[in-house]
């Protein structure tokens, strides 16, 4: 499943392929923490509540094989970030809501034949399904990362630094598009798959992993993974790893977008964001 969102994003990345600056391939400034939260909303925004539409049960779909965004839980419920992000949303609003787990491959259909009313799911926002559909405030993006391992682990490396460096990257996504456009001095190692990729640097073959953050952010979480780390910040080019995801809805429902944007805000402030955020990714793949 999180091949799926992978390659999602590689696709609507590469589709939109352009040089960028030449400073772009800094990672973007983090503030020197160990854990990092991302911030999507601008402090000096502030809207009035706005009216969600006439009372209704609003109906949320997702799917229930990606974690940690949406998976099942042991007793047949459905849980992940996006799903408790839709809750708390709903509960700020005092909304009436319902939340269904469906095939992923069925979502988009079901959301624009109305058998839902916004989708909870981790589907890249891309200018494609923002001419069928309306998105809310994004609250969520995947870095790309640098993974090493642990002793080689330094916080201020930059791309420069790594040049003549033997890196792995997975073969035929954006990552890798990255790295040949922006970074054509390192030995890129490509692998069919993460997994091919860890073994090239555990290896040796490799010196490091570059890939998607949350899916290196969940190895580092996951068994064996204390021998790895971060090197350096996040990448956060929209056109190659794409714009982030929000909560999904037909353009005819414009009320309730509203609404979930002014909810979304008011979840970061009172740290309910945050919270959730922490809770389902024990290392930040910021």
């Amino acid at each position: 499943m999180f091949a799926r969102f992978a390659n999602a994003l590689a696709t609507s990345a590469l589709a939109a392929l352009l040089l960028l600056p030449s400073g772009a391939a800094k990672a973007q400034a983090q503030p020197a923490s160990p854990y990092v939260v991302p911030n999507y909303w601008d402090p000096n925004v502030r809207v009035e509540r706005p009216d969600p539409g006439p009372p209704r049960v609003i109906r949320f779909l997702t799917d229930d094989d990606f974690p940690p965004m949406h998976f099942a839980t042991p007793e047949g419920g459905v849980t992940g970030f996006s799903v408790e992000l839709a809750r708390a949303v709903c509960e700020k609003l005092v909304l009436s809501c319902t939340i269904q787990a469906r095939r992923f491959d069925t979502l988009l259909d079901s959301l624009a034949e109305g058998r839902g009313d916004v989708l909870a799911a981790a589907i890249p926002v891309t200018s494609e399904l923002r001419s069928r559909f309306a998105a809310s405030q994004i609250y969520h993006r995947s870095p790309a990362r640098l993974l090493t391992t642990r002793g080689n682990a330094r916080a201020d490396i930059e791309l420069v630094g790594l040049r003549g460096t033997r890196v792995a990257v997975i073969a035929g996504t954006a990552h890798e598009a990255f790295l040949e456009r922006l970074a054509p001095f390192i030995q890129r190692r490509a692998a069919p798959d993460l997994q091919a990729a860890l073994a090239l640097l555990r290896s040796g073959d490799a010196e490091y992993v570059f890939g998607d953050g949350v899916a290196l952010a969940l190895t580092i979480a996951g068994r064996g993974g204390s021998e790895f780390a971060f090197a350096g910040g996040p990448y956060l080019e929209a056109r190659y790893f794409g714009e982030g995801v929000g909560f999904l809805l037909r353009k005819d429902d414009l009320a309730l977008k509203r609404a979930i944007d002014y909810a979304l805000q008011g979840l970061w402030d009172d740290g309910t964001y945050a919270r959730l955020f922490i809770r389902f990714f024990p290392v930040s793949p910021f």
